[in-house]
């Protein structure tokens, strides 16, 4: 039967291979749950389930500073709204079409249902490419988005946040919009600066909550991250954040990428190396190689787009953080870390892994956090931060840092407790879809056939 519901997805829209992908990942871990839950498949929870609830498309014209008019594709998928308002990113990127966006929607929905936040799935974006435009083109550009978007979001309908492209600088352009077209204040939007409704820890949450997870992975085989070796992919908020997780709890940092290529710093990314990072990505936006300029014992490699493998995944370690995009470690990429000794990978970023290269962390048996689950603190956070907006109130670094944490270590209880009730024990992947799976079947069939 659920084989005949993949076709159909894939009949109805061919030309989504990424969504194909992550509805065919949740799909496999599923049978196993529908066996003893019979009356899921008289209810099509299914097949209402990898059905959005709602596709909103729509074009966005802004004006060039040399006063040349663009033109854009915008997207929100509604995904699924059973346990609360919409939530999901935002992501500005060349990019971005309707099937990657449904796959993030998708993804979204079991991984919001983990947190214990009431907030269903949803993902948003658009194809332009924030890199080289001007503060005030991006400005106008976000303007123009929101001047559509603003019709179908809210703080109890739809809360977008940041994702790739979107940052401090794009949530402030929207969120300003928004207040000025529905002219008043609310937690629409998160990721927002801290002088106007943000939380503390949300730039870090996604990073932090990914090593979180690990770490307790790591102590179910009574290990810590004391003395191990990382590698990291990526250098935005995630890849960063991460590594200086890592650093605190004891851990080395030996990699961090860009679209341009990696650097190997043998001798670790250390709390020195790791400001000066932040200030090239986050300041000058300038490139990864820059890195190695600075550091002359680290190594720059460049990207080889004749490699049918990523060479920041071939090196010795103990641990992988994949924190840049989706399907950037594939099967080779998986037998490499094996063979280098890789015995734990936490992603940072949504679906980094293919299929294969899923099948080969699980056949060698790999602490393996998938996204959905390890990644979940960055929407954790998010939800904090919603919380904190409704009752009009800011917590401490502290605090939400141990809220985070908090619900880090109950995401990886469901997920491992789950993997246990269905006979597979230690397999996250079927741990956490079975998890969050149930708790949005149960509340879609609270609510009837709607």
């Amino acid at each position: 039967m659920l084989n005949d519901i993949y076709r159909s997805v894939v009949e109805k829209d061919p030309n989504q291979p990424e969504f194909h992908q992550a509805v065919q990942e949740v799909l496999e871990s599923l049978e196993v749950v529908l066996e003893k839950h019979p009356e899921l498949r008289r209810m099509k929870i299914v097949e209402r389930l990898v059905e959005p609830e709602r596709v909103i498309m729509f074009r966005i014209p802004w004006t060039t500073d040399d006063g040349e008019i663009m033109v854009n594709r915008g997207f929100r998928i509604e995904f699924n709204g059973a346990i609360g308002p919409y939530k999901g990113g935002l992501r500005f990127h060349p990019s971005v079409n309707l099937g990657i966006l449904k796959f993030l929607g998708f993804e979204q929905i079991f991984k919001n249902a983990l947190t214990g936040v009431p907030m269903g799935g949803g993902k948003g974006g658009s194809d332009f490419d924030p890199k080289g435009k001007s503060d005030l083109e991006v400005m106008r550009f976000c303007q123009s988005l929101m001047s559509e978007l603003f019709r179908h979001i809210g703080p109890y309908t739809d809360i977008p946040a940041g994702d790739i492209g979107v940052g401090g600088r794009e949530i402030g352009f929207m969120f300003g919009q928004y207040k000025k077209l529905r002219n008043e204040w609310s937690g629409v939007l998160t990721g927002k600066g801290l002088e106007y409704g943000g939380s503390l820890i949300r730039p870090q949450a996604t990073g932090y909550g990914s090593v979180y997870f690990g770490e307790e992975m790591l102590k179910t085989r009574g290990k810590s991250y004391q003395g191990l070796t990382c590698l990291v992919s990526g250098s935005g908020n995630v890849a960063q954040y991460t590594t200086e997780k890592i650093n605190q709890l004891g851990g080395r940092v030996v990699t961090l990428s860009d679209s341009s290529g990696y650097i190997y710093d043998e001798e670790g990314i250390n709390s020195e190396k790791l400001e000066f990072l932040m200030n090239l990505k986050n300041v000058r936006r300038g490139r990864i190689s820059e890195y190695a300029d600075k550091y002359p014992k680290a190594v720059y490699t460049a990207v080889d787009p004749d490699l049918d493998y990523n060479p920041l995944w071939n090196h010795k370690a103990d641990c992988a953080f994949p924190s840049a995009t989706q399907n950037e470690i594939n099967g080779k990429d998986a037998q490499n870390l094996v063979n280098n000794g890789v015995f734990l990978v936490s992603e940072g970023a949504n679906m980094p892994t293919t299929p294969d290269g899923v099948e080969i962390f699980l056949e060698k048996r790999l602490l393996y956090g998938p996204g959905k689950a390890a990644n979940a603190g960055g929407v954790a956070t998010s939800g904090l931060e919603m919380a904190q907006n409704a009752a009009f109130t800011c917590w401490s670094k502290e605090e939400v840092d141990k809220k985070l944490h908090q619900i880090m270590i109950n995401i990886h209880r469901q997920a491992y407790d789950a993997a246990e009730k269905y006979g597979k024990p230690g397999n996250y992947v079927l741990g956490a879809n079975a998890a969050g799976f149930m708790k949005v079947a149960n509340a879609m069939i609270a609510q009837g056939v709607v």
